[in-house]
């Protein structure tokens, strides 16, 4: 039997080292290239950049080196890395905090999606057989004191090289890390473990934090004495629904047939999203901090809209088919329909976005009280477009199926994409028929809006989560929609033609809160007019006729 021959510790974290270097950080390797000349400036700005890298990992894994702490630390490194390194490489995301929390806060059927082997492979040849080798190799450590000396002595000479190879190349490597911030979150593990870090911190914050009241003043304003009949809001929050591809919203493609036949339907064409991931932007176009001042830990011990228009009066119902609403509706009704054993509607623990509407008709026949219902859907969520709609809307071929995108001609891509927003309009305008159907009992309006946009392959980026100053427009500028039943306009003083002039204004998640205070008519010290986007299209009654119009 080959005997494996025993190493000193200091060699193995030099290996660790050049291997967590090379053998995870492909993305960065790539993005370093495309940033750099290849002339001599640019290639010694790349053997600067890696040499410091390593030495970096060789300190960190030094400190690190001792008799049952360095080979399991290395192992879990190797395992994490291997999945971190694929991620990147075939969707072109970015680790940070919102990408970690993002997948801290993901589901089961989610991750089920992301699944493939292509990733068993990267996990096998990157993390279990490098492992394998690790613990098979015996690392031979002296005595402690002698041990503590020499890993000091790395820890001086791997300094004493990073200072020297940034003195050599200070002018270049200065202007590389000061125009590409992007660096940092590409280098495969630190980005994970100070995104980690950062995650772990807000979510103890958190904990710390007493729980925040809002608008505790909040009340129906004097007009709703004035209504005899009861009032359905419903507001649709989207998922990875982008503007670029929304046929009402001027894509080349016919991808809203039913909405564009829709009737008093406002498409709304210059709105951003406050966050590129569902576990930032939900939470935050719900509350009233905005983007500029969301915080994630403070948005989590605080009311939002949904407590406000509670607390006002109205009924109040969650209704979601995703994957959960981030803590927005802990306080109100929720109903959970994504989990529901429809033979036609769901199968492998995952709903079409149909199963929002059903029952609806029910809801809206005993409707007790005057009601706002949140429909949170599935809508275009990847990598698996195609699994987000029924065979019958497959209006663009061929597509994508795979959740290996990167495998996939960007056509496919697109075309399984833009099927998802076909469906996405089926459901809207199923909806708008069911309000308009029962407008004559029932003040009924709907809004739609989407979390954030996504990204179908330009500049390399698939899917959504790149950090806000990095990402394309794609991931931002997302859709929304707005349509109110001939009643409800009257009951609540809406003009529409003026809603139809102002929908090319700059808008965005920020105004959802005020906005649907402003509209329900809830009076209170919060509310913040210059945000409602509705202010400027509502006024009185006169004699049933609105007077702004």
């Amino acid at each position: 039997m080959l005997k494996v021959k025993s190493v000193r510790p200091e060699l193995m974290t030099l290996i660790a080292s050049v291997f967590l270097l090379f053998g995870f950080n492909l993305v960065l390797w790539q993005h370093l290239f495309s940033i750099t000349s290849g002339d001599g400036k640019g290639v010694a700005m790349r053997i600067a950049f890696g040499v410091m890298v390593v030495c970096i990992f060789n300190i960190v894994l030094t400190l690190l080196a001792f008799k049952r702490v360095f080979k399991p630390v290395l192992i879990a490194l190797f395992m994490i890395s291997a999945s971190v390194a694929y991620f990147m490489s075939q969707y072109g995301v970015l680790i940070d905090p919102g990408m970690f929390r993002n997948f801290a806060e993901t589901n089961v059927t989610e991750v089920r999606g992301l699944l493939s082997l292509k990733l068993a492979l990267y996990i096998f040849f990157l993390g279990v057989l490098p492992s394998i080798i690790l613990w098979k190799t015996p690392i031979n450590y002296r005595r402690w004191h002698r041990e503590l000396l020499v890993k000091l002595g790395a820890v001086v000479v791997s300094c004493s090289v990073i200072g020297g190879v940034a003195l050599a190349n200070y002018q270049g490597l200065s202007s590389l890390f000061r125009n590409h911030h992007e660096l940092r979150l590409m280098v495969v593990p630190s980005n994970y473990i100070g995104a980690s870090i950062s995650y772990l911190k807000e979510q103890v914050a958190s904990a710390q934090q007493p729980f925040v009241k809002i608008a505790e003043d909040a009340h129906k304003g004097d007009a709703w004495q004035r209504r005899e009949r009861k009032s359905l809001t419903v507001l649709v929050v989207g998922e990875s629904a982008r503007a670029e591809n929304f046929g009402v919203l001027g894509y080349a493609r016919d991808t809203t047939p039913q909405l564009s036949k829709q009737h008093g339907l406002i498409a709304f064409t210059d709105v951003t999203s406050c966050g590129t991931e569902t576990a930032v932007s939900v939470p935050c176009m719900f509350s009233d901090f905005g983007r500029k001042d969301y915080v994630a830990s403070k948005a989590k011990n605080q009311e939002g809209l949904l407590d406000v228009l509670k607390r006002a009066g109205l009924n109040v119902v969650w209704r979601d088919n995703q994957s959960g609403c981030k803590g927005t509706c802990d306080r109100v009704t929720i109903e959970d329909v994504s989990n529901l054993k429809d033979p036609v509607l769901c199968a492998n623990s995952e709903c079409r976005d149909e199963i929002l509407l059903q029952g609806l008709q029910s809801f809206i026949d005993n409707l007790q009280q005057d009601t706002v219902l949140v429909l949170h859907q599935m809508g275009s969520h990847g990598p698996e477009y195609y699994k987000r709609y029924p065979q019958e809307f497959e209006k663009f071929t061929p597509v994508c199926k795979s959740n290996a995108l990167n495998n996939c001609s960007r056509e496919s891509i697109v075309n399984a994409y833009d099927n998802t927003l076909v469906y996405t309009d089926h459901v809207l305008s199923s909806l708008i028929d069911i309000l308009r159907a029962n407008q004559g009992k029932v003040d009924t309006a709907m809004l739609y809006l989407s979390d954030h946009g996504e990204s179908l392959g330009e500049y390399n980026l698939f899917l959504h989560g790149t950090p806000y100053m990095l990402a394309p427009d794609q991931q931002k500028h997302v859709a929304m929609l707005a349509w109110f039943s001939d009643s409800y306009k009257r009951s609540f003083a809406v003009n529409t033609d003026c809603l139809q002039q102002q929908r090319n204004m700059p808008l965005s998640q920020d105004n959802l809160f005020h906005s649907m205070i402003g509209l329900l008519e809830v009076n209170t010290q919060a509310y913040k007019s210059q945000l409602d986007m509705f202010s400027t299209c509502r006024g009185p009654l006169l004699d049933g006729v609105l007077a702004t119009e």
